[in-house]
Formats: C-alpha cells, structure tokens, sequence
C-alpha cells in the first residue's frame, strides 16, 4: 500500500521521520510511540502511516486498516507489560470528541486503575 501523507499534519511528519518520536513499535501500516503529554504512567498513540483524518472519514476500504489498528494496540499492550493488569485504548473523534490532532489514531493507556467515566 503507498503511504498517502499530508506533510502539514503533525502526525504524517512523524510517518515521514520529519518529527521526532519515542518509537515503540512500526509495521507496514501503523507506528506506535510515546505521548508527549502522557495522562497514565504508559501513554502511547497508534497512528495509521496512511493519513486518515478520523474515524468519521474511514470507509469500507478501511475496514482491514481499522481491525489492524486495535489488534496492533493489544500487541503493543503486551510488549509494554500493562495487558495483563488491562489497559484504556481510547479513539477521540472530532472537537467535541477531544481529537487534536487530524490523523486517525489509538491512545493506549496502562500501568494504573482507569477511572470511569473518563472524562
């Protein structure tokens, strides 16, 4: 699949390698690094190396991008050491949603008792 970027979305220049990133972990479809402004003791976001703005924008084509991503959240889980105790994979969609950044992408919180509601 070719990447389609858009290089004035923060999260494309992280793809790009233009951003600096605390990587945890890359495939073919997805990178997955540190939060700068992490809200758990393991803060990670899941974004997509395809530009996808967000979940409202993803069509049928995307249904194997989108199952991808949340079986990728569960492996990074895993590889940090918070699955087991369970961890938050959280999906902001739009302002009202509390998405900041226009890229698709998975938060992935752990290492503490997630609170519900969340916010």
């Amino acid at each position: 699949m070719p990447e389609e970027t858009d290089q004035s979305c923060v999260f494309c220049q992280v793809v790009s390698g233009d951003m600096p990133s605390k990587k945890v972990y890359e495939d073919d479809l997805t990178i997955a690094f540190e939060d700068i402004r992490p809200e758990a003791p393991v803060h990670v976001l899941l974004i997509s190396r395809e530009h996808l703005e967000s979940l409202n924008d993803a069509t049928h084509s995307d249904e194997q991008l989108l199952g991808h991503l949340l079986r990728t959240a569960a492996k990074v889980a895993n590889q940090l050491g918070i699955a087991e105790e369970g961890f938050r994979t959280v999906i902001n969609t739009g302002p009202n949603g509390g998405q900041t950044v226009p890229h698709l992408h998975l938060h992935i919180l752990g290492g503490r008792f997630m609170k519900w509601p969340p916010g």
